[in-house]
């Protein structure tokens, strides 16, 4: 673990999520709308859920959703958004997911998660033992900020290995298991915090597990 996985711990999360205020926008992430709407409902994970909106989303498009964070102030606030509607399709889980091991829990039809940054080794045995976690037919979609957003004027931390391409995630999954659907560096417009308008680009991958 590096100093940066080490200084975005849990304590620093649960400090920004009991501010005034909301951390993020409330809208699902657009990549996560176009990635999954083609897909049939069914089970999902989401990981890293904070405040809740990609996985409210996912509940009012018909699937049955477990958020997870290490957060306990992001899953109340998560909780606290849920349409009564809604509140028979998502369940949220306390959970810190470095400590999970591969093949130890239930199976999903989607597991998804987006904008998580680990440092390299620790990133891949997270992302892997997420892959674990998808069903046969099932999906994996990750979103994350690519590394050619260390080019632009968007802050970004200066560590290189935080950052990660659609290729480098494909290439971790087993051959022989997985499909790839999507793997790309898709641009977006973005301001940077002094206003100035920026292209940066969300690293997407889709993979569909074979067996």
């Amino acid at each position: 673990m590096t100093d940066f996985d080490a200084l975005f711990n849990v304590d620093y999360w649960d400090q920004r999520y009991s501010e005034a205020g909301p951390v993020w926008s409330g809208a699902p992430n657009p990549v996560l709308v176009a990635e999954v709407a083609p897909l049939t409902p069914g089970t999902a994970l989401e990981v890293g859920c904070g405040e809740g909106a990609d996985a409210i989303w996912l509940a009012g498009n018909g699937w049955q959703v477990t958020g997870v964070d290490f957060s306990a102030q992001a899953l109340a606030r998560a909780a606290e958004r849920v349409p009564a509607s809604l509140a028979g399709r998502l369940r949220w889980e306390r959970a810190d997911i470095c400590d999970w091991q591969p093949d130890d829990g239930p199976r999903y039809d989607l597991v998804t998660t987006s904008y998580l940054h680990f440092s390299g080794a620790l990133r891949r045995r997270v992302f892997a033992t997420l892959a674990t976690r998808v069903a046969p037919g099932g999906h994996l979609l990750i979103v994350g900020h690519h590394p050619s957003d260390l080019d632009t004027a968007m802050p970004r931390p200066p560590e290189p290995d935080l950052f990660y391409t659609a290729d480098e995630l494909a290439q971790d999954l087993p051959a022989g298991d997985w499909e790839v659907r999507t793997r790309a560096a898709r641009p977006r417009a973005a301001t940077t915090p002094d206003g100035t308008p920026v292209t940066i680009h969300d690293t997407v991958l889709t993979a569909r597990r074979t067996r």
